[in-house]
């Protein structure tokens, strides 16, 4: 009979390992060298045990990731050809932002296998007739398509309702009534992070709006029966963090699903941040889409689209946008990142980090419910208030040089210039017209250095 690998080594506690650190310090304070305090709330010990996994939740098992491919249709037969152009590339699933009522869906969803190519649908508008134009085309399809619709999304992008309170509300329980879509509704976490708000804002506000939403059908439960929220996830720079992050927010759905008798499961979508995305050195994202596109994979996103590195100062970029596509393709068929689900799951720091990001989003949620819940925070302005604090302190550390940006606040190149290369307006403008609340607005951290780098190559040009 063979003896257990290590059985001559005894256990060494958690604590047993602290004090040989701390003996090997000599002196110097453990905290103070050791452990780190992020932005978030959380502070980073230098290892962790099996000591760490106190509230750890098990998580439903994943569905197998799509590549998500997000195409902006201004003409429904170009849109059609475009989709069906990249899954010949090797998109898995289409995400359509449709910004007209006079887009057609028949052109646009002819020779798509509905049942089999999950599709998302970001409509910038609310139209009843629409919405029921495209449940009757979808009927006896078996499709697999979900429909965005994020009112209070769109109140804190934009200041304003679509119509008005009552009538978006009522917009939404009249789509709840069609049957032929997977979900109705999306939360959209993708600003709040590009604006700025820290991990825990970000899952605390993520439970506050689908509370939100629960309580618009509170006297017509039965209308949710069926449909899955949809989470819209930027993913930052931190890796361990992010992965952790999209963990933490799949068990604090878990919570509520028990709590609200929603289905078992969410759908997450996720893409890579604009907030660390710079002008300069901008081949540089590629390798920050790259680690953030893997946060998402290893965090459990159902569907990763991967922005094109140069989008945002870039026009209709083909090769970025191939370039975005392969990266995910490398990770999916040549680094095997399909191959494992949960892979993640007992890592004890992450399984720590996801515990610590659940309680604090939790305690931001309750908060929440205490002042009279999220609307009425976004309303007073207080959840503004909130991310623009977090947001400064990012940016402070950015200025200082201690967040670091590479290409842009260390190890720059003069000699690069963007001048002639804009074919967009690379910075977000500040909120214009009226509105009957100050919208959260994303910023990049690197737009002010940039803005001062382009007026000195206009002064020397």
């Amino acid at each position: 009979m063979k003896e257990p690998l290590f059985q001559e080594f005894p256990q060494v506690s958690a604590n047993q390992w602290k004090q040989q650190i701390e003996a090997d310090l000599k002196g110097a304070d453990y905290d103070e060298k050791l452990v780190y305090n992020s932005l978030d709330g959380i502070s980073v010990k230098p290892f962790y045990t099996s000591e760490d996994l106190t509230g750890r939740f098990q998580l439903p098992p994943p569905k197998p990731w799509n590549i998500c491919e997000k195409i902006t249709v201004e003409d429904e037969g170009q849109g059609n050809k475009k989709a069906r152009q990249v899954l010949e590339k090797g998109a898995e699933s289409l995400w359509f932002v449709i910004f007209s009522e006079t887009i057609d869906p028949n052109t646009l969803f002819e020779g798509l296998e509905l049942s089999r190519i999950p599709i998302y649908l970001d409509l910038q508008f609310l139209s009843l007739e629409y919405v029921q134009k495209l449940d009757a085309l979808l009927a006896g399809k078996n499709a697999e398509v979900y429909l965005q619709t994020d009112i209070l999304g769109h109140l804190s992008r934009t200041g304003n309702w679509y119509f008005d309170r009552e009538k978006d509300f009522l917009f939404l329980k009249a789509i709840a009534a069609t049957s032929n879509f997977r979900s109705v509704f999306a939360i959209d976490l993708s600003h709040i992070q590009n604006a700025g708000a820290n991990i825990p804002q970000q899952l605390g506000f993520a439970m506050g709006i689908l509370k939100e939403y629960l309580n618009i059908f509170s006297q017509k439960k039965d209308l949710l029966k069926g449909f899955s929220p949809q989470f819209l996830i930027a993913v930052g720079s931190n890796y361990f963090f992010e992965i952790a992050k999209l963990r933490a927010l799949r068990g604090l759905y878990q919570i509520m699903a028990k709590e609200d008798d929603l289905p078992e499961n969410c759908t997450i979508i996720a893409q890579p941040s604009r907030r660390d995305k710079t002008l300069y050195d901008n081949n540089v994202n590629l390798l920050r889409t790259t680690t953030q596109s893997m946060s998402a994979v290893l965090g459990g996103a159902d569907a990763v689209y991967n922005t094109p590195y140069d989008a945002f100062f870039k026009r209709n970029s083909e090769f970025g946008e191939r370039i975005a596509r392969n990266q995910l393709l490398i990770m999916k068929h040549e680094a095997y990142f399909k191959r494992v689900a949960n892979p993640a799951d007992g890592a004890y720091y992450i399984e720590s980090l996801t515990s610590q990001f659940t309680e604090a989003a939790l305690e931001i949620y309750h908060e929440i419910e205490r002042e009279g819940g999220l609307l009425a925070l976004l309303l007073n302005e207080k959840i503004q208030a909130q991310i623009e604090r977090s947001a400064s302190k990012e940016q402070e550390l950015f200025n200082k040089g201690e967040l670091i940006l590479v290409g842009t606040n260390k190890f720059t190149n003069p000699q690069d210039l963007m001048q002639k290369e804009l074919e967009r307006e690379p910075f977000k403008p500040e909120a214009s017209g009226e509105s009957l609340i100050r919208p959260i607005l994303p910023k990049r951290l690197s737009e002010k250095q940039e803005q001062e780098r382009l007026r000195k190559e206009q002064l020397e040009s």
